[in-house]
């Protein structure tokens, strides 16, 4: 009896014991991140732990019971996958993982499988271990997207384009055939984000990245190369799948207005350039490149075009490139020297003053004109330095001429857009004229309407001050901009001066004789003084004093000179 106690003790020590390591598991289990499938092979039965319920709403116990699963996933892909992890000792290996979509949770599930197997290679037990990775996969896909995708636009981002761009000419090598390559500016676009804030500017560059992934179709891409800027890629291009087909389509949807989230109706052109494989380039970058070449050209000419690349496009550029590179080294060198255009009152031809107009002696021995090297100094920005000395330079020489001659007249100075913007530059120039002695009054800024385009307040801000210290201001290049006459009456200046392609056709042009006296009427009644440029005929002169124009200059009374021969040309006039 004692014996059968003890072994029913035993039995019930061992049952407890087993109850407790089953109570262990099933609590660590419930604890983990996640659900188990546990099945035993000998007594052919499967349980579920852990956090089965939060994955799956049917009950789960023979080994037949899998099929719900399978019938739980998206598509028949990911059930062949998930079908070989779950019956994996069918194929005598231990180890076994796979993804699959839940339709009924719209969760991303991992399907990790173990088998035991005994020394025979009979398996004995299996653990399948289901997690939740869907937050690993929105993930993935995220940096998937980010690797392909511009986040702004949903445009291919540059690098992928230029990957899939590779591969249509590496086709195009095998077929002989064409890609395009277009390179989209939108015109001005700062205009929208000075004006509008950039948040404004993005939603318009969003919404023209819409309108190009419209016209993308096979073999043509699209990507947001940076800012304002886009490319389109066309592999064999034909009807529709053309470079002036989608220039069509784009240009008929900007003549209606882009609405923003603002309210705002915003009006835009764009410059296209078009380079095409094997014509203008051999690779991507290239072709990239060179579509841009183009679009620098549309927007030289006026902005709103379309243009294909072609050889002296490219010439234009490496001369730039060669100007640019020698101009570098002319601004450490100080490779310049400024000539001297007089200027005359139109009345009894006394001198006026002088304008101060730079030469650049180039290591070749040749003296550039301005036309030559400016453009690319604005371009680099080595046009702030080189207008530093051009200020201090002219300053220091009318000091010496207004001591050596005895009496005062007036030096014209250029300035560029940049340098004139530059938070520094009025308190430079006052201390340059302070340095040199000279009176404000005899000092006169030329300025062009390029100053004016970003900020109109900011720049006639910036002008009254100047106005305030006695600095005169000139108005240069008067009648080449579209918005010149809604500037002069709000516009603090003191002189306006006629271009030269009016002076060029007044006397053979009735139109242009209409404009000329319409302007200096218009000058006279504002009461600015009036400079004709560009005077080089008699008759010219005569009919500019007829109409009552003040000051004249032009090559009739002589052309820019150096400092040495303007003074013996002053000396000369004095005798």
């Amino acid at each position: 009896m004692s014996e059968l106690h003890y072994k029913l003790d035993l039995l019930k020590a061992m049952n407890q014991k087993l109850t407790e390591k089953e109570r262990m598991y099933r609590m660590v289990c419930d604890s983990a991140e996640g659900a188990f499938l546990y099945y035993s092979f000998d007594k052919s039965k499967l349980t579920a732990l852990g956090q089965w319920r939060e994955y799956f709403s049917f009950e789960i116990a023979e080994l037949s019971d899998l099929q719900k699963i399978l019938d739980a996933v998206e598509d028949e892909g990911s059930e062949s996958q998930l079908r070989e992890v779950l019956y994996l000792e069918k194929k005598g290996e231990e180890h076994a993982v796979t993804e699959c979509f839940l339709k009924e949770r719209h969760l991303w599930l991992q399907f990790r499988t173990r088998v035991y197997y005994d020394h025979s290679g009979r398996p004995t037990d299996k653990v399948i271990y289901i997690t939740n990775v869907t937050k690993q996969r929105h993930k993935d896909e995220e940096l998937l997207y980010m690797a392909y995708y511009d986040s702004l636009t949903g445009l291919y981002n540059r690098n992928y384009f230029v990957q899939l761009l590779s591969e249509y000419i590496r086709k195009a090598s095998e077929t002989n055939s064409i890609v395009s390559v277009m390179n989209i500016d939108i015109d001005e676009f700062n205009k929208v984000n000075d004006g509008l804030g950039i948040v404004m500017g993005d939603e318009l560059v969003q919404q023209f990245g819409m309108l190009l992934k419209d016209l993308c179709q096979e073999n043509v891409i699209a990507c947001h190369l940076h800012r304002d800027v886009y490319c389109i890629a066309i592999y064999d291009p034909a009807g529709t799948r053309t470079a002036e087909h989608i220039y069509k389509a784009i240009k008929a949807r900007t003549k209606q207005p882009f609405l923003l989230s603002n309210g705002s109706d915003v009006q835009i052109t764009v410059s296209v350039g078009v380079a095409e494989y094997p014509e203008a380039a051999r690779s991507a970058l290239e072709l990239i490149n060179y579509a841009e070449l183009v679009v620098f050209r549309v927007k030289a000419m006026g902005r709103n075009g379309f243009q294909y690349f072609n050889a002296p496009i490219l010439d234009d550029f490496l001369n730039s490139v060669e100007v640019e590179n020698r101009l570098r080294q002319a601004v450490t060198n100080r490779d310049f020297e400024l000539y001297y255009q007089p200027q005359y009152y139109t009345g009894n031809m006394r001198l006026r003053g002088v304008e101060a107009l730079i030469r650049w002696h180039s290591s070749e021995g040749e003296v550039l004109s301005p036309d030559t090297f400016i453009p690319v100094a604005e371009k680099n920005g080595s046009i702030v330095p080189i207008g530093k000395w051009v200020v201090e330079e002219s300053v220091r020489q009318y000091s010496v001429w207004r001591q050596q001659f005895g009496f005062p007249f007036i030096m014209s100075i250029n300035i560029s857009a940049l340098q004139y913007k530059k938070d520094d530059f009025v308190d430079f120039l006052l201390n340059i004229l302070n340095k040199y002695q000279v009176k404000p009054f005899e000092i006169e800024l030329e300025i062009t309407e390029s100053v004016l385009i970003d900020d109109f307040a900011a720049v006639s801000e910036k002008l009254k001050l100047l106005r305030g210290y006695g600095i005169r201001i000139s108005l240069d290049d008067f009648g080449t901009g579209f918005s010149s006459l809604s500037y002069l009456k709000k516009l603090p200046i003191d002189t306006l001066k006629i271009d030269k392609s009016f002076i060029d056709t007044v006397l053979t042009d009735s139109s242009t004789r209409v404009i000329t006296e319409s302007i200096l009427n218009m000058v006279k009644a504002l009461g600015f003084e009036s400079i004709a440029e560009g005077v080089e005929q008699e008759q010219q002169y005569k009919y500019l004093h007829s109409i009552g124009c003040d000051v004249l200059q032009g090559y009739l009374f002589s052309k820019p000179l150096p400092a040495a021969d303007l003074e013996k040309m002053i000396v000369g006039s004095l005798e």
